[in-house]
This record gives C-alpha cells, structure tokens and sequence, in this order.
C-alpha cells in the first residue's frame, strides 16, 4: 500500500483518470455513495418502525415530526449541495497526485528503512543474507501497516481540532451561530440524513476543509485517503442516526458517538459536547463535556446554597 502523496511534476500530464476505479476516482466518489446508502438504510428503518428496532431508537417519531425545523426535502437538497461542494475540492486534490512518482517515493521508504534496520542487525552479528531478508520485511511491515495507522490517526486527531475550534467558535458568537450553525440545529432530533445538513459554507468549512486538510498534512495516498473519507463518512452518520445500537463498534468504541452527541443537539446540552466526530479530549481539556459542565453547576450550586 503506497502510504505518501506526491505532486505532479511539470513533465507528467496534468489531470485526473477517468477510471471510476482508479484509487483518486473512488476516494472521491465512494464516501458520497456511501453516505446516501447508509443513510437510506437508516432512513428506511425509522420509517418501517420495527419494534426490535425501535427499542434502540433515541427519539420518537412523534418527536421528529414536531420538534425539527427543517423538512425532509430541504435536508436532502442541502446535502446534495456539499457533496457537489466535496467533489469539486477532491477533484482539486486528487489531479495533482502522481501515483508513478507514489510508488517511486514508496519504494525509497521501504529500500531506506530496509537499510536501517539492515546495519542495525549487522552491529548486533547476525549474518547478512539472513538479516537483509528480515530487514526487508521488517520494512514492508512498517511501511504497510504502522506508517498507515499513524497518518489514519493523525488524521483523525487533526479532524477534531479543526472541528472543534469552528464548531465552539460557531456558538460562542452570535452572528456564527444565527447566520450560519443554526441551520444545522434546526434538527432537534438528529436523523442520518441530517449528518451533513448545515448552512453550505459551514458545511464547507467544517466538514470538507477539514478532511482535506487532515489528508495533506499526513500525506496520506488516493486509497488512503478513500477509506479515511468513508471511516469519517460512517462516524458522523452514526452520531446523528438518532439509534443507540449496543452492538455497533462506533458506539462501542468510541465515547464520542449517537449519545454523546445528542445531548449537543438538545436545549440543555447545546451549549457542551462540542467536539466530533471521533474522541471526546478536546471536550475533556476544555471543560466543555456535558458531564464536567454539569458537575461544575451542581457543585457552585452547592456551595452557594451553603454560604447562605
């Protein structure tokens, strides 16, 4: 797996393939597909109101029909509008990489941590041949496994910071938050379909800048990048799904999930649980964890009532 991006240079030609299954085709392509499948899925199953189901869901549906501000229609218009958005930035991304210059740069990495490792096991006696062929492994193993889930977590964590910095900044001032994130606070009660249901240059800025940024900075590949988009595409469908499944791994294993971020779309929590859509540690560092929030009341509250 070739784990770094490279940029075209002047003597390759410019532009994208027009293989819907080249690695920078689908990491465009497959995390919208993605997102209007699942969310059906999820879409289908409120309406069905399958009693096993149902048990699981976190609002009513009478509570979606009375207390969200936006209809379905409008949703799904809005939506459509960001991925047009996402397309038109990943395609900007994307024509730009080489992947001969990819797979070059990817050789270099394995040939020099080879080498590495090679003189290492050579200041400690063991025989050459049998060294370089554990060596050369031992380099396939770093450059295919540990390097990739060093850029996917890098990734995620600068994902975070950058969300949570615009998303708490968009509901300290005023004028963000009237004009621009309210819009997506008009649901209530979050719905899958909903995930990506913001004012278009939030949506922007929020959810599109930040997957982009997070891939240049790790230097991730096309492919890489494909499967970061679509792990991302699924997380925020999660935490809007409006169904706290006990068996799903992204409620299992990750503390900021459909729960933890419903509470952020509710009246009494709006104002906590900012961070999306991974981890919760920004929340925690920054005293903004409904939990803490509510703890830090109740004690002041507390005390105040002691004093007099």
């Amino acid at each position: 797996m070739n784990t770094t991006t490279t940029k075209k240079s002047s003597g390759l030609s410019a532009g994208l393939s027009l293989d819907p299954w080249s690695d920078e085709l689908m990491a465009i392509w497959v995390p919208i597909a993605v997102y209007w499948i699942q969310c059906s899925i999820f879409e289908i199953l409120m309406r069905l109101e399958i009693p096993f189901f149902e048990k699981y869901r976190i609002h009513s549906p009478e509570d979606r029909n009375k207390r969200n501000k936006v209809g379905f229609g409008k949703v799904l218009l809005m939506v459509a509008l960001q991925h047009v958005v996402q397309i038109v930035l990943g395609i900007a991304l994307m024509k730009n990489l080489d992947p001969a210059a990819d797979q070059m740069k990817y050789d270099n990495a394995i040939n020099r941590y080879t080498t590495i490792i090679l003189n290492i096991m050579a200041n400690l006696g063991q025989p050459k041949d049998a060294a370089f062929t554990i060596a050369n492994n031992i380099a396939y193993f770093i450059q295919n496994y540990m390097v990739p889930c060093v850029q996917f977590f890098t990734a995620m964590v600068i994902v975070d910071t950058h969300q949570y910095v615009l998303h708490r900044l968009a509901h300290t001032f005023t004028f963000m938050y009237k004009y621009m994130h309210s819009h997506h606070h008009r649901l209530y009660v979050p719905y899958a379909f909903g995930a990506l249901y913001n004012h278009p240059l939030e949506g922007f800025l929020l959810d599109t800048c930040g997957a982009a940024i997070a891939f240049e900075v790790t230097g991730m590949s096309a492919k890489m990048g494909m499967w970061f988009f679509t792990f991302s595409t699924l997380k925020t469908i999660g935490d809007h799904c409006g169904y706290a499944f006990p068996w799903d791994p992204l409620t299992v294993c990750f503390g900021n999930n459909v729960n933890y971020h419903d509470i952020h779309h509710q009246a009494h929590g709006i104002k906590t649980n900012f961070a999306q859509p991974f981890f919760t540690f920004w929340d925690v560092l920054l005293h903004t964890e409904y939990s803490q929030v509510m703890k830090a009341k109740a004690e002041a509250k507390a005390a105040k009532n002691k004093a007099i």
